[in-house]
């Protein structure tokens, strides 16, 4: 919704404020330059980019226009689930929590939780190192590495579609000077017509500069900012896993690891630890 506000913003001051000034915005509608700018700028980011990029490209319109990132509902859920196998391997060892990572979608611990199941790469995450715990690696300060080096990959990917567009913002203007000049080429070529007909030429071919620099600074570059924003909220999902399983991992019990993730959580989505204590105490004994 902000994006939506924001682009409102700035379409209604840029061409208001030209409008209230006298200025004519019949002349700033040119299907040709917008065709120009819109499809060079397109071509050069499916060259400058491999497939997956560009599928991600593609998913995350949605995202950023639906501000999909984990709410605090979303949290809690996730805290109560990590509490789950957190107590199970208390109570009977971490071998008896093999069963749910191998299978998590037939899971009694993830069934309870859909959210959790939604995030499918953040549940392959959490049963994957899991799964490294059953097999006999225990030690907290290898696991922290792995678990780091693997966030860090995750967040390069989503950090390269942010950097796509930057990159595409960053060539726009240019772009828009290339309009320009062929709109200058055209004029050129109709030099012996009476000054009205080349001043409307000549304004013509400079909308496309004004254009570049519009969709450039007013659109694609804030879009970017605003990808990257919203992926740098999603990773926070994996560094509250991350938290809670390592301070699981040094000894800390159920409901004091699941604390160290609550803290880390922004304020926005961050559960007080009362909501979180009365959430926890209503779940059910993991595996009876």
């Amino acid at each position: 919704m902000t994006v939506i506000i924001g682009l409102i913003v700035v379409f209604v001051c840029v061409f208001v404020s030209y409008g209230s000034h006298g200025g004519n915005l019949e002349v700033l509608w040119q299907p040709v330059e917008i065709v120009i700018i819109g499809g060079s700028a397109l071509g050069a980011f499916i060259i400058a980019n491999s497939k997956q990029t560009l599928m991600h490209s593609l998913k995350c319109f949605g995202e950023v226009f639906a501000n999909s990132q984990p709410s605090r509902q979303e949290y809690i859920d996730l805290l109560c689930l990590l509490h789950q196998f957190f107590k199970l391997a208390k109570m009977k060892g971490f071998l008896a929590i093999e069963s749910h990572v191998d299978f998590p979608h037939e899971s009694s611990i993830f069934s309870q939780f859909p959210s959790v199941l939604k995030h499918h790469h953040a549940v392959v995450f959490i049963c994957d190192y899991f799964r490294l715990v059953t097999m006999g690696n225990e030690d907290a300060i290898q696991l922290e590495t792995l678990m780091e080096k693997d966030i860090e990959v995750i967040a390069a990917e989503k950090h390269h579609v942010s950097h796509a567009f930057q990159q595409m913002a960053d060539g726009i203007p240019a772009l828009g000077i290339v309009a320009a000049v062929l709109g200058i080429i055209k004029t050129m070529g109709a030099i012996t017509e009476p000054p009205e007909v080349l001043g409307k030429s000549i304004g013509a071919a400079l909308v496309g500069t004004f254009l570049g620099v519009l969709i450039a600074y007013g659109v694609v570059g804030p879009f970017a900012a605003a990808v990257g924003g919203l992926h740098e909220r999603q990773m926070k999902y994996y560094d509250c896993i991350k938290t809670g399983m390592l301070a699981f991992m040094q000894g800390n019990p159920p409901a004091l690891a699941i604390e160290f993730s609550r803290k880390i959580l922004p304020e926005d989505v961050q559960p007080t630890f009362a909501q979180l204590e009365q959430v926890v105490s209503t779940l059910p004994t993991p595996g009876s």
